[in-house]
């Protein structure tokens, strides 16, 4: 089997060498970034040649070829550096761009690998979504097509049976029982009412019916003796018996 060189493919790989962590600064963050074991590097830059001839790096605008800046710089944690063909003092094409994050350096994707990744990633969860909806998909020649579904089984074997309420009572019970409270509340209304919880009780006002006078009472006492006392008209005597003539 053929071995899978890992330059094909940077954008999975990262690299750091722990001994340049805590002394990376804007200034020697390129000689870091130019060590030998670091596989972002392209040997064959211009960096490479500034660096054997001992020269400043302010000679890369007057060369011709692969180079590296420093783009950008948030000390002590971000670094940005940018691969880039020169043409001219004045005309350059990105290649790629590197950022070092905690003294590790990663190659940052460009645009096509990103969406590309991104509509993998999407496509992949739909085909997932389709291939778990066809294993709950059942077929039967008589029954057609229909979805089984396990969850829907487990549910109804832990879920209780849930027993049916009875009433305390029927409405014919709950009439007739409020018509009794009425009735025995207008015989015995109540002596105290209570506006609300908590507060003290008030004695309710009954309304006494006036009494009659004693006269009247008395008037309606001799009307029934006088009534019961009056004589009984007389009563007739039965028919006399007369003799049959023969």
């Amino acid at each position: 089997m053929a071995s899978v060189d890992f330059r094909d493919n940077l954008l999975g790989i990262s690299w750091v060498d722990s001994g340049w962590v805590p002394i990376l600064n804007p200034g020697n963050v390129l000689d870091y970034f130019s060590e030998r074991s670091n596989p972002f590097y392209d040997r064959t830059c211009n960096n490479e040649v500034v660096k054997m001839q001992r020269l400043t790096l302010e000679h890369l605008n007057q060369m011709v070829g692969v180079e590296y800046i420093l783009l950008h710089a948030q000390e002590p944690i971000l670094y940005i550096i940018r691969k880039q063909q020169r043409q001219s003092t004045t005309q350059v094409i990105p290649l790629a761009d590197y950022y070092i994050i905690a003294g590790v350096v990663y190659q940052a994707p460009d645009l096509g690998t990103v969406i590309s990744s991104r509509a993998l990633s999407a496509v992949h969860g739909i085909q997932s979504a389709f291939d778990e909806a066809m294993s709950y998909c059942r077929y039967h020649p008589s029954k057609g097509y229909w979805w089984h579904f396990k969850d829907h089984e487990e549910r109804e074997k832990v879920k209780p049976k849930s027993k049916k309420k009875e009433e305390p009572s029927s409405l014919f019970q709950r009439h007739r029982v409020d018509t009794l409270l009425l009735d025995l509340r207008s015989k015995f209304p109540p002596t105290f009412y209570q506006p609300k919880p908590g507060e003290k009780p008030i004695p309710v006002e009954v309304k006494k019916e006036p009494e009659p006078p004693t006269e009247t009472v008395k008037q309606e006492e001799r009307e029934p003796a006088a009534k019961s006392s009056a004589p009984a008209p007389p009563s007739k005597p039965p028919p006399e018996k007369r003799a049959r003539l023969q």
